[in-house]
């Protein structure tokens, strides 16, 4: 009798054992390899370098080749002006142009589309925490059903092994009829207990397998998660915190950009072919030309300063985001450091009570094969260790979510 209930105490270390196969890093492995989220990261990333090695394409002489071919006929003396048109134009040139920009100007544009990479980076980080915090969510939640469904199913095993003693005294008249039809209904009552709590079980692993990408319908058990609880860092050294940094220099970037496009603009252009009216020498008419266009702003309407409040007044809202970010950082994590001590007193204190509902349960079950105790007794001992059981399993589990949602808002 001793040895089954210790069978029933060690449920824990029973799905541990049971589970080697099916860990948490599995899922957020899988989870993180099918993300189509974090692969159109990378390949935006992807995208953002090629939009740097085409700016350095842009700004190297650029060289077409060009052909305008008109005819301007006259016909009875109406037609276009001769003097003008030269009756007609035949040109056929190659021409290259360059634009100079200064270094100060390349460097900004290059340091745009650097940014646009950290930001990048960081959403796909941030993304990838989103998911990782999803799947653990997802884990804690089907391990807690697997536990529950191990629990009922131990108890059940050890209330049917009680079933044939009980018959058996019953049929001596050591107890009575009612009793024993008593006890009957508290193992069907535990019967019911453990097929719903398989079911729950499967639906929440069939959830998790959906969360990570996973075709899996299997009745597979699982790992006890290894999470362990991270530093709780300041809000300025979190990945979430990066954002608004980064957002903070795309708008200096910006700022600076505008003045970059009011600087005086310089093209190089140079261009060689055939150009011809047949009027005169036709075979002569092959030449070369170079040139230089200059642009300088004067006046625009006050633009330029407009576009710089723009700015100004996008750096206001940041800057309120992000303030406002911090005081809800600090808040939520008073909040859960404050649950979780909540939390793992109420798990003290179960497990003192659950003592002596052990204790308790183990003398009635020395008495009960005598018959020196009354089987609703039993039964209220067996319901009392149930719920110690329990409240320590559900805030286990809650343990563990405030742990994830710690190690969640704590990633750099």
């Amino acid at each position: 009798m001793r040895v089954i209930f210790c069978f029933v105490f060690s449920v824990f270390c029973t799905g541990c054992l049971l589970a080697q196969n099916k860990t948490l890093d599995n899922y957020i492995s899988a989870g993180l390899q099918t993300s189509p989220l974090l692969k159109d990261y990378a390949n935006q990333a992807k995208i953002n370098s090629i939009d740097s090695a085409r700016i350095a394409a842009g700004y190297k002489p650029q060289v077409n080749a060009v052909s305008t071919n008109t005819y301007s006929p006259v016909l009875g003396g109406v037609g276009y002006d001769g003097a003008i048109t030269n009756f007609g134009t035949f040109s056929q040139l190659v021409s290259a142009t360059k634009q100079w920009v200064s270094k100060a100007n390349l460097n900004n544009q290059y340091g745009a589309l650097r940014l646009v990479g950290d930001s990048l980076r960081n959403a796909s980080k941030i993304s990838e925490q989103d998911l990782k915090k999803a799947i653990t969510t997802q884990y804690i939640i089907a391990f807690g059903s697997w536990q529950q469904y191990q629990f009922n199913k131990d108890v059940y095993t050890l209330l049917a092994k009680e079933d044939t003693l009980l018959k058996t005294l019953t049929q001596a008249t050591v107890y009575r009829q009612t009793d024993y039809l008593t006890f009957l209904v508290t193992l069907q009552q535990q019967k019911l207990a453990v097929m719903g709590a398989r079911n729950q079980y499967q639906a929440d692993f069939a959830t998790l397998n959906y969360v990570s990408g996973i075709f899996d319908t299997a009745f597979t058990p699982l790992a006890s998660p290894d999470i362990e609880l991270s530093n709780m860092l300041e809000a300025e050294n979190t990945v979430f915190y990066n954002k608004y940094l980064i957002d903070s220099m795309v708008l200096r970037n910006a700022d600076a950009q505008i003045d970059f496009s009011y600087k005086p603009k310089i093209n190089f252009y140079a261009d060689a072919g055939y150009i011809s009216s047949f009027t005169y020498q036709a075979y002569k008419n092959f030449g070369t030309s170079v040139g230089v266009n200059l642009s300088v702003p004067i006046y625009d309407g006050k633009q330029r300063k407009m576009q710089h409040s723009k700015i100004a007044i996008a750096e206001q809202t940041r800057q309120q985001y992000q303030s406002y970010f911090v005081t809800q950082y600090n808040q939520q994590l008073a909040q859960l450091a404050q649950q979780l001590q909540n939390t793992q007193q109420i798990i003290a204190e179960t497990e003192g009570q659950l003592k002596y509902v052990e204790s308790l349960i183990q003398a009635n079950a020395k008495l009960l094969a005598t018959g020196d105790v009354h089987i609703a007794d039993y039964i209220i001992a067996i319901n009392n260790y149930l719920n110690a059981k329990n409240i320590i399993l559900q805030n286990n589990i809650n343990k563990l979510h405030i742990i994830n949602q710690v190690n969640y808002w704590s990633s750099k």
